[in-house]
């Protein structure tokens, strides 16, 4: 299995203030780079079951939230319904999940697990427990809990941005 991409180390002589800084090394490029490579280590992990990070995602939400409907799922998965749409076709395709008939609403399917799908969530969720106790060494409890609280703020200030009109 072979390494995910390394992020490289930034040197010692940093400047002072981070937008001193070049624009490889400022916060924004070092999150970006970072879910990059978090994204690329599960796509690894991942490949033995034949699944990439999105249909994982997907089978162990349903796993975790029971049958849904796409625009729901597309919603928490925090993915476009298009999107959402190729993903359920592909697991579909492999008899991993399925649409059944929403009783609420006749116009909206309900997304849910196979026996063949439900099978494979144990080894997604070991998988999972296993990259994200190797990525949390080194980082107690108390600075993870900082960081999510800073990403929280950051994306807050980013869901402004975005809101902005644009012209």
């Amino acid at each position: 299995m072979a390494a995910p991409d390394k992020i490289p180390d930034i040197p010692d002589d940093r400047p002072d203030h981070e937008l001193d800084a070049p624009p490889w090394q400022r916060v924004e490029s070092t999150l970006m780079a970072t879910a990059r490579a978090i994204r690329r280590a599960y796509e690894i992990r991942l490949t033995d079951l034949n699944l990439n990070l999105s249909q994982a995602s997907l089978l162990a939400f349903l796993f975790e939230a029971g049958p849904i409907t796409q625009s729901r799922l597309a919603s928490r998965l925090g993915m476009g319904r298009a999107a959402t749409g190729l993903v359920i076709n592909a697991l579909e395709a492999r008899g991993l999940i399925e649409r059944r008939t929403n009783p609420d609403d006749r116009r909206a399917w309900l997304i849910a697990l196979c026996p063949e799908g439900l099978r494979m969530t144990e080894p997604i969720f070991e998988i999972d427990t296993a990259l994200r106790r190797e990525l949390r060494t080194g980082i107690s409890r108390s600075e993870r809990q900082q960081l999510a609280g800073l990403l929280l703020r950051l994306k807050t200030n980013l869901a402004n941005v975005l809101a902005e009109p644009h012209d």
